[in-house]
């Protein structure tokens, strides 16, 4: 459960970056922060062979949150499920660190191959990210993209397909 206050943290930061002030309580009751701790017990439960009960906690995801996180996908410290409702990640993803995810995001997996997301990524409203794609280190991905070809660091990716609108340089 280390994991889950690490990215509550984040979150909090996240938060404050975006202007508001808000305490590590706040931060807990915060939409999202359910979806994110019941997903981070569902993997602790996966990685003790658990099975049955991590069932039982992606069920409770999915009925109370309205998202579906795939019992296998896996992300490093610092997600933020900033609205759940809606959001779809398959069980084959993987990704790094402060990861920020809003809602309605769709990460899916396309003839057995599924996305892998580097560090530091903002995925926007309703984006979708589907097949055996790479997304580099600090990406920004639009409301409603749609990304089907890898993106390289340090980009933001608008439209359907996800095309890039600006490179910045990041030693």
């Amino acid at each position: 459960m280390k994991t889950f206050w690490l990215d509550l943290r984040q979150k909090q930061n996240f938060m404050q970056q975006q202007g508001y002030q808000v305490s590590m309580l706040r931060t807990l009751l915060s939409d999202g922060s359910s979806a994110n701790f019941l997903y981070r017990l569902t993997s602790a439960l996966i990685r003790y062979r658990l099975t049955p009960l991590a069932f039982i906690t992606l069920w409770l995801n999915k009925f109370i949150n309205g998202c579906v996180l795939g019992a296998g996908c896996q992300f490093g410290k610092g997600l933020i499920l900033m609205h759940p409702c809606g959001v779809v990640i398959n069980s084959k993803v993987r990704g790094g660190d402060n990861i920020v995810i809003e809602s309605g995001v769709v990460i899916g997996d396309e003839k057995g191959k599924a996305p892998t997301l580097g560090h530091n990524i903002f995925i926007g409203a309703g984006a979708k990210i589907i097949g055996g794609v790479r997304v580099g280190n600090g990406v920004k991905i639009g409301a409603n993209a749609v990304v089907v070809k890898d993106l390289p660091d340090h980009v933001t990716a608008v439209g359907i397909p996800a095309r890039i609108i600006k490179q910045e340089d990041h030693p």
